[in-house]
């Protein structure tokens, strides 16, 4: 028993540290996206050692104060993405426009159950639809609701990196963005509402650090980051959904919040965590939502299973012109923190992502 709880509290202690560490290879950047299982994991072996090693010497006092430590560490990054939190929730917001509703989904390419998609968008009638891993097959599928959204961009990539957007309401302007690499692209769309109001709408899929994707997340970041600026110098509401292939309390999540100065609204709400659908208790949150202070969230919240690897990811709202009652929410960047930013999209233009043009399962 004693044996097995040095391991385990060294392993969850390691796993704590490395995402700590200023290296963007996967094998440091993994460990951030686990982060609640881990915390659980810890918790248990703490408690576990507590309760049944009976020789409790100055190495087990030890180690048993630094997985404490680790924990409590755990605790604090996590605590603001619950209920917990305390976040003062604002009512009684003066409602500008008409509300707003968005799926967006990664519908994981190798995924034939188009139905189940149409028929979930069919029964919930989102005003935008976001796809995303989806291919000439999907893109055919999808012509079944084209009648409903007539305004759309189409961008089958056999790769997992194709996007396509739907939405009912009228669009000013639709742009096709390559931040970081020709074959990852993202959307911008200026969205009008009723009463001359508009928003722009952005959606981002950059790739993950994993053995199997990228060995580092220099694409990812510099993706997000370079979208970050971008929104900086976007006029009025704008709204930020997708797979980012990164966690909100990853560091570089947080940088893109400050480099945007969006809100996450994930923060005093809760988890919301989308992948993996299958496994639920190894779910987390990667498919993200971030909007400027002139937007009001109303609900968010997962839907249903569709068969992908993904839960469609599901946010309702409005604007409002008072956008100082949010306003207190927003984080920006230090000196440093800008500097570290520009470093990490330049060596996101570096870096030559080794993807092929089609992908297999």
């Amino acid at each position: 028993m004693m044996l097995a709880f040095y391991i385990f509290s060294g392993i969850c202690i390691l796993a704590s540290l490395l995402p700590l560490l200023p290296f963007q290879h996967w094998m440091f950047r993994v460990w951030e996206f686990g982060r609640i299982q881990l915390m659980i994991i810890q918790l248990l072996t703490l408690g576990i050692g507590a309760l049944c090693i009976a020789e409790k010497d100055t190495l087990f006092i030890i180690t048993a104060l630094v997985l404490l430590s680790v924990i409590i560490h755990n605790l604090i990054i996590l605590i603001p993405y619950t209920s917990l939190y305390g976040k003062k929730q604002v009512n009684n917001i003066p409602k500008e426009t008409q509300s707003v509703s968005i799926i967006s989904v990664n519908v994981y390419q190798f995924n034939e159950r188009y139905e189940e998609l149409l028929q979930l968008v069919k029964e919930v009638k989102p005003d935008i639809l976001l796809t995303m891993e989806s291919n000439q097959a999907w893109e055919d599928a999808l012509e079944a609701i084209e009648d409903d959204y007539p305004n759309y961009k189409k961008i089958a990539l056999e790769n997992t990196y194709g996007m396509h957007f739907y939405t009912k309401l009228p669009v000013k302007s639709l742009k096709i963005h390559h931040f970081i690499s020709d074959d990852l692209p993202s959307i911008e769309a200026r969205i009008c509402l009723e009463n001359d109001e508009q928003f722009t709408f952005f959606g981002i899929h950059p790739p993950p650090p994993s053995p199997t994707e990228e060995d580092t997340s220099r694409e990812r970041d510099g993706e997000l980051l370079a979208l970050g600026k971008r929104i900086l110098d976007t006029e009025g509401p704008v709204i930020v959904v997708g797979d980012f292939n990164n966690v909100a309390w990853a560091k570089s999540s947080i940088l893109f919040r400050k480099t945007s100065k969006l809100i996450d609204p994930r923060i005093g709400r809760g988890f919301v965590s989308t992948y993996h659908a299958k496994y639920k208790l190894l779910r987390f949150p990667i498919d993200l939502c971030f909007h400027s202070p002139h937007i009001v969230i109303q609900d968010f919240k997962t839907l249903r299973y569709v068969g992908s690897d993904h839960l469609p990811l599901f946010c309702s709202f409005f604007i409002s012109k008072k956008d100082n009652v949010l306003k207190e929410d927003l984080d920006t960047l230090n000196e440093e923190e800008e500097e570290e930013v520009e470093e990490m999209i330049e060596k996101g233009e570096e870096e030559k992502g080794d993807r092929p043009e089609v992908a297999t399962e």
